[in-house]
């Protein structure tokens, strides 16, 4: 994603609206029409069931102080926070911004960035189909091995104006992934919900700004900001959060 800045924040809209063909059935980015697209939990992974009650459950002031605006100001955008299942268990796709961007060079993210006209109404499933392309534009993600099944509260980032939307997947059906644009991307990886979990690898990010926020040092990488901000919900409304030493901090310098 293009909007990757210090603060995790959410707004209302706990769920996208989308219309539904068969449940389950793989949805397809800009095929044409509101019915290309849906929202379901069928056939999910026992696991994955903490996450989707959560959100039908949660509540913007849950996630964070900050909502969007009333009037309706600010840049829309998605991302897809994609759950899969390897070697070691339940994971998350992540993708590590190119060193040589000027904003936020190696942070790790989740695949997203803005909408676009095509993607349709930003109210209902305008976020889905943005999600779904922007993580195959950036990854190379075939899409309709992904089943998404939830969406979050959209979440505000201040210092950017970006309204931003998690929407939920699961991936039923893998497919290979890499980096697509060198500059932009400088790898594509997954990481295990138990390494994400692990208080070995939790800390609290500071940042020179004042601003603090958790963080996760997993698969050579330091996870912060908006993405770490959303993990971390995730994992506590979920039950799946460990205790871990908020006391432990990392330091970020003026280019994170």
């Amino acid at each position: 994603m293009r909007t990757h800045e210090h603060s995790t924040d959410a707004s209302a809209d706990a769920e996208a609206a989308a219309a539904s063909p068969a449940p389950g059935s793989a949805p397809v980015p800009g095929s044409g029409g509101e019915a290309s697209i849906t929202v379901t939990t069928e056939g999910l992974p026992r696991w994955l069931d903490p996450v989707a009650r959560a959100a039908r459950t949660i509540e913007p002031r849950q996630l964070s102080r900050f909502l969007p605006p009333e009037s309706g100001a600010g840049r829309q955008s998605a991302v897809l926070v994609l759950f899969g299942e390897g070697a070691r268990g339940p994971e998350l796709l992540l993708m590590e911004r190119a060193g040589s961007l000027r904003s936020h060079p190696g942070q790790p993210s989740f695949p997203g960035g803005s909408l676009d006209p095509e993607d349709g109404d930003q109210t209902t499933t305008g976020p889905l189909r943005a999600a779904l392309r922007e993580a195959q534009e950036e990854t190379g993600l075939d899409p309709h091995g992904v089943q998404l099944f939830g969406v979050l509260p959209r979440l505000y980032i201040p210092v950017s104006s970006f309204v931003v939307t998690p929407v939920l997947g699961w991936w039923r059906a893998p497919s290979p992934v890499g980096v697509v644009d060198p500059g932009e991307t400088a790898r594509v990886f997954t990481v295990p919900v138990a390494d994400l979990t692990d208080p070995a690898n939790r800390a609290t990010a500071v940042h020179p700004s004042g601003h603090q926020g958790p963080a996760f040092l997993v698969e050579s990488a330091l996870v912060w900001g908006f993405t770490a901000g959303v993990i971390d919900r995730i994992l506590h409304f979920a039950g799946w959060e460990r205790p871990w030493d908020r006391a432990k901090q990392v330091p970020l310098d003026w280019r994170a």
